[in-house]
């Protein structure tokens, strides 16, 4: 579809529910009767509180219901594709020393990332994803909140990330002491838009040089009860506790709470060998295995928190750096950049197929967009191109294969190689972890300030956009 009938039909769905200045208060015969159904309705309702968070359905769909658990890895500045996971040998131009081969079928570097090529069956590559965009603000928020970040509500949507927490709300449980949404070394991560902050990321940059440092500021001192019970009997009712209607002063005010009780949680589990202990310390011996980057201990924390199982549901890892617009084949560029990818993410499959979370895991990965195909430019480097890929494992994914094709050079083909016959968007891409998850794509939540209602997935409920199913297939 032509994207001026996408707006058309975008514009129709989302007319302002305020009635004009001139639709003056009436009364009709129409409203008569449709008051007195609406009183014979709300009797059989009597009792049923409203809730914010409603959400609706226009569609029948069944989400496939996969995954419990997501790690989303943005690979932000953008990989090139045809160097890595869409490799194409440019003769004359691509470095000897990734030396090419085919295994089952796919044409891997296997001189720039050797431990990937021997876990080729672990996961599927998707290579007919195309970006909106080639901006990188722009375009690496579109694919954390899987819509156009300048279109009318997109200043204030959410994270995937608190999209699925506030969906999981009603699943956790007492012993949850992290947050739905973690973002490791993702500082500038997209946050919880209009939501509440409870459903924030709840960023941590874990370093490699420092195994044991672990969430700092956690230990409590020998006062800290009395003192927390003395806030709490001082403005419990500012912050909106047990007190009906919320904080007379505002939201800042509740969200505040919510950071208070958060950070309790964190404090009260964190004697040694407790829960915070165990998912955020390492030792030096694991962080070697990761590779010794900062990659890697955030793909080492992301695993020994899924371990804990004490309520962290979506992980977001950042991994900048990959802007080459110079020199791309540099030592200390994409050979470099490869390794570190290399180590951490074969680890952390590796670690996960062995706990067994990696069948109750979605690792997804993917850019930005991509990098121009052909010969490098004159910087030597690579420039920015719509083109690009994703990575999908765990969650009973099947591994070992690619969905989609490009050209030979790495440009999108006439036939994108899914069911729906085009290339693959950030939408489709938020879809499918939906779907993964249990939640429903197509719903509509009731719950934005601007009482438009939010879609999870835009035009998703007219099929336009969808899970991208063949990954299970």
């Amino acid at each position: 579809m032509r994207e001026q009938e996408q707006f058309d039909r975008w514009a129709i769905s989302q007319r302002h529910p305020r009635a004009p200045f001139y639709a003056r208060p009436h009364f009709t015969r129409r409203m008569f009767f449709r008051l007195c159904g609406g009183g014979v309705t709300a009797s059989m309702l009597a009792g049923r509180p409203a809730i914010a968070g409603d959400a609706s359905s226009a569609a029948l769909v069944t989400p496939l219901n996969k995954a419990r658990n997501v790690i989303f890895i943005l690979l932000a500045g953008a990989p090139s594709h045809i160097d890595t996971f869409d490799f194409k040998m440019v003769d004359g131009v691509t470095p000897a020393e990734f030396k090419p081969e085919t295994i089952n079928g796919i044409t891997w570097p296997t001189g720039l990332m050797p431990n990937l090529a021997s876990r080729l069956g672990s996961f599927a590559i998707v290579r007919s994803v195309r970006a909106w965009a080639l901006v990188h603000s722009l375009a690496q928020t579109w694919t954390q909140i899987g819509r156009n970040p300048a279109a009318a509500l997109g200043d204030i949507a959410p994270n995937l990330g608190s999209m699925v927490a506030i969906e999981k709300d009603s699943e956790r449980l007492q012993s949850d002491i992290f947050p739905t949404f973690l973002a490791l070394n993702s500082n500038q991560a997209a946050g919880p838009g209009y939501l509440a902050a409870s459903y924030a990321p709840f960023k941590f940059n874990p370093a490699y040089r420092t195994p044991a440092a672990g969430i700092p500021n956690t230990n409590a001192p020998a006062a800290f009860d009395s003192r927390w019970n003395l806030m709490h009997a001082l403005d419990d009712g500012l912050r909106g506790v047990n007190v009906s209607g919320g904080s007379p002063i505002g939201r800042a005010a509740e969200d505040y709470e919510h950071f208070y009780e958060a950070a309790q949680a964190l404090i009260k589990n964190s004697a040694p060998g407790g829960p915070v202990e165990k998912a955020f310390k390492f030792s030096a011996a694991d962080a070697q295995r990761y590779g010794n980057t900062n990659f890697g201990a955030a793909c080492l924390v992301a695993k020994q928190v899924l371990e804990t199982g004490r309520g962290a549901r979506y992980i977001q890892i950042t991994e900048g750096g990959w802007d080459m617009h110079t020199n791309i084949y540099a030592a200390t560029q994409l050979p470099a950049k490869g390794k570190l990818l290399d180590d951490g993410l074969s680890a952390l499959l590796d670690d996960l197929k062995s706990s067994g979370l990696l069948d109750q895991t979605l690792v997804v990965m993917m850019g930005e967009f991509g990098r121009t195909v052909g010969k490098l430019s004159g910087a030597q480097g690579r420039d920015h191109y719509l083109q690009q890929f994703a990575l999908f494992a765990g969650a009973g994914v099947t591994g070992g294969r690619t969905i989609g094709s490009t050209t030979a050079d790495g440009g999108l083909t006439a036939d994108s190689g899914w069911s729906r016959g085009r290339d693959i968007k950030p939408e489709d891409i938020e879809a499918t972890i939906y779907s993964a998850m249990g939640i429903d794509w197509t719903s509509t939540r009731r719950d934005d300030p601007t009482g438009r209602g939010f879609e999870l997935v835009p035009f998703a409920a007219q099929n336009i956009y969808g899970p991208i199913n063949e990954l299970w297939a």
